[in-house]
């Protein structure tokens, strides 16, 4: 679970919430749990991707609060304990990319580029100052000395002493662009603030001391790596084997690679040497589309171009998140009636690790979700039914499903699920002849009449128009 929107109030509560909530989201299934941006940010109201000062989790006076938008660094630690004590692993959302927040002003030489081509000038070198100067007061040289000056920077968002803003490049020995980065707009390194130059051997050794650190000294099972798009392919992956050495073999990274592009994901996880999973933002886009475009669109090219019909072994599937959320430049929220047929799909098949997001399960700007029910009954088939192989039955534009045929070890497992983007609709399914005269009913409630499968154990399995239908063995 996604234990975050970007909505939260800014009253120090969240860690306290998880540590209350961890017994239930042990008991619901959530086997990890990812956290926010959980250091000083340049003010405390900040989400946390402003980031300031990654060693301060709210231990310090620093941009005038001691807490974090969540809370004090003791109350994250508590958290922590309380979800491992309950067997749930924590994420940490990894902000690598860009700092804010600077404490000083510096001069340096630098040049405004091409907002839609970052390779062209768009004028001539000049003195420019910003403030890319941190010495951390209050912090001082506790968990680390390292102090970051404007070489440490490939780019800022702002000459300070005349006020423009724009993207400036950096110049200086050895400074420029990371190849190793997305091509959108020419070169996608610079993506806000200052844009920390990941190809600097001085700032690769500090933030690789610092994953090492904060693995040591919070227990972290894994983390979320934000904006990898924006960063040196060369960086990450040996950042995240230097992390490794740290955690483990088992401990677990997950990255958002934002774009719609299976072929530039797939170059990334090579370029990383699959060290860690993907979020499945073209899923996510096709979930987007469908619920948009209704009955229009093709429920059998819902999986087309994801990762998981791809390199399942790596996909992690969601429907929302913070970024896809009203007012998000990345806005792209499914729409509420299509999120139970989402949820259903990425949470009952076989292929992929789903993510449930806070906003769909909890709130959204503090407003109750209203899938929660519909969410705790998938959660319910996924722990009790979803187990064994699988049939996808993606052969009609409108109604569209899948069969776990169930296992040994889990008594009376397997389901049929069916999802309909237009009208009522049903489909055939055979489950073969050892369940022949089984009767089978519908869990989530939006049937309520039986079937009895015939001697070879087959049945017309139905489902109401845009909506869900989860089918299991009649218990009892």
């Amino acid at each position: 679970m996604q234990y975050f929107e970007w909505n939260l109030p800014n009253d120090g509560c969240l860690w306290q919430q998880l540590k209350e909530d961890s017994k239930h989201l042990s008991e619901i299934g959530v086997t990890a749990v990812w956290i926010p941006p959980a250091y000083k940010a340049d003010e405390q109201q900040d989400e946390g991707y402003a980031t300031y000062d990654l060693y301060d989790f709210g231990e310090f006076d620093q941009k005038g609060t001691v807490r974090t938008k969540y809370g004090t660094r003791e109350q994250l630690q508590e958290a922590i304990s309380a979800l491992h004590d309950n067997g749930v692993q924590v994420l940490l959302d990894v902000v690598l990319n860009h700092k804010a927040g600077g404490d000083y002003k510096e001069k340096f030489e630098a040049v405004l580029v091409n907002p839609d081509n970052r390779n062209e000038d768009a004028g001539e070198p000049h003195e420019i100052e910003s403030y890319t100067g941190y010495d951390f007061p209050a912090r001082g040289d506790k968990y680390s000395s390292f102090k970051w000056h404007w070489y440490h920077f490939s780019g800022v968002s702002v000459d300070s002493s005349t006020g423009t803003e724009g993207i400036f490049r950096i110049i200086g020995d050895g400074k420029g662009w990371s190849k190793g980065v997305d091509n959108e707009n020419g070169n996608y390194d610079y993506l806000l603030a200052n844009d920390i130059d990941l190809d600097n051997p001085e700032v690769c050794e500090e933030l690789d001391k610092w994953g090492q650190w904060v693995v040591k000294e919070f227990g972290f099972d894994g983390f979320r790596m934000d904006a990898v798009k924006h960063m040196d392919n060369n960086f990450t992956r040996n950042f995240l084997k230097c992390v490794k050495e740290e955690g483990g073999d088992n401990f677990y990274a997950v990255s958002e690679y934002w774009g719609n592009d299976i072929d530039a994901l797939k170059g990334f996880l090579d370029a990383v040497d699959n060290q860690t999973d993907l979020f499945d933002v073209p899923l996510h886009f096709n979930f987007h589309a469908a619920s948009e475009k209704g009955a229009e669109f093709d429920m059998s090219s819902l999986l087309d171009g994801t990762l998981v019909s791809q390199n399942c072994d790596l996909a992690v599937t969601f429907v929302d998140n913070h970024d896809s959320q009203p007012g998000s430049s990345l806005e792209s929220e499914v729409a509420d009636w299509f999120k139970p047929i989402a949820y259903a799909l990425i949470l009952l098949m076989r292929e992929g690790y789903p993510a449930i997001f806070y906003g769909d399960y909890y709130s959204e700007n503090r407003v109750g979700s209203c899938h929660r029910v519909i969410l705790d009954r998938l959660l319910e088939a996924r722990r009790l039914y979803a187990y064994g192989e699988q049939d996808l039955l993606f052969d009609h534009p409108n109604v569209v499903g899948l069969v776990r045929h169930g296992d040994d070890e889990h008594k009376d497992s397997g389901l049929v699920l069916l999802m309909s983007n237009n009208e009522d609709g049903w489909k055939d399914v055979c489950l073969g002849p050892e369940h022949a005269g089984e009767h089978w009913c519908e869990m989530t409630g939006s049937i309520n009449d039986e079937i009895e499968l015939d001697e070879n154990g087959c049945a017309a399995f139905s489902v109401k128009g845009r909506n869900i239908a989860v089918w299991i063995k009649k218990q009892g």
